[in-house]
């Protein structure tokens, strides 16, 4: 199935349908620690201070530790604003849809739940939309009207031609659009491939954190015998026949997408996969609530 972008005919609309969802959430459900889910090392350097039980090891100082001889950390204090980099990579498999929603869709409006999230907080948000044509950025802005705008000028992107090649995402740009510490968000199909060069200085950089849907044929393939879908991957329409070859190579497909993504985001509590059929927002909240569990069972982040 390839359905249309029906996001694009009224961005703002469905971007003020979802803003009393989020406003509730932050005030309500959230409980007011939206921040500390995204608050990860992104901080500030304060001094340095001696290691005890039970301090992060990612902190500790290697060149004060060797010179003194006994360990030290790196001391941070938080910074009061959040920077959200989005990086949207729009390639032509997104258009597919077995249901009533093609996953192009769904991960749009997860993009603009997550910059509805940063606008209702008072954060900095912006991104980088990466389309077979080239890519778009939109600086990071603060102020409800400013990331509304931004946010419905990235929902009413048009979808990318089937015939179009995937697109490339200038890392090189990324790594200098937005200050140390930010938040990486990065959407996508996430298919089987290496890990982008310079990847690692990112996660350095940033924190960086994975956004995926799933179509619901990814995940098993439906057991209704015959059934002709169109592959936007390939431009066409093929045939599934259920064999146990067809079974075959969807679980060697899954298993090769699932370990790719797994090296991109090796901690779980960075990488998000919602299907078309769930309620992104509720698993958006659900991604915060443990990954702000995590934080408070380490005492930080």
């Amino acid at each position: 199935m390839l359905p249309g972008n029906s996001h694009a005919s009224n961005p703002l609309a469905l971007l003020r349908q979802l803003e009393w969802r989020v406003r509730h959430a932050v005030e309500n459900i959230l409980s007011g620690q939206y921040r500390s889910a995204f608050r990860g090392r992104g901080i500030e350097f304060d001094q340095v201070v001696r290691y005890e039980y039970g301090d992060d090891v990612r902190d500790i100082d290697w060149n004060v530790t060797a010179r003194l001889g006994e360990p030290y950390l790196k001391k941070f204090v938080e910074e009061r604003e959040v920077t959200l980099l989005l990086v949207l990579e729009d390639s032509p498999t997104l258009n597919f849809g077995s249901g009533a929603q093609s996953k192009r869709e769904a991960l749009l409006e997860l993009a603009g739940l997550v910059m509805l999230l940063g606008a209702v907080n008072g954060d900095r948000v912006g991104f980088v939309h990466a389309a077979p044509e080239g890519p778009v950025f939109r600086e990071p802005v603060r102020g409800r009207g400013a990331i509304l705008h931004a946010a419905a000028s990235l929902i009413g992107r048009a979808a990318p031609s089937p015939a179009s090649p995937p697109p490339d995402i200038p890392w090189r740009f990324v790594a200098r659009a937005a200050p140390k510490h930010s938040v990486l968000i990065w959407l996508g199909d996430f298919p089987p491939r290496p890990e982008p060069e310079g990847w690692a200085v990112l996660r350095r950089r940033y924190q960086t954190m994975g956004f995926r849907v799933d179509d619901p044929w990814e995940r098993a393939l439906p057991n209704e015998g015959q059934i002709a879908a169109y592959d936007p991957s390939c431009g066409r329409l093929v045939t599934l026949e259920g064999s146990q070859a067809d079974r075959a190579a969807h679980a060697e497909w899954r298993a090769g997408r699932s370990a790719a993504w797994e090296a991109l985001f090796p901690d779980p509590l960075s990488r998000l996969v919602v299907s078309t059929a769930d309620d992104r927002f509720d698993a958006l909240v659900r991604f915060f609530h443990a990954r702000m569990r995590s934080g408070a069972s380490r005492g930080r982040w």
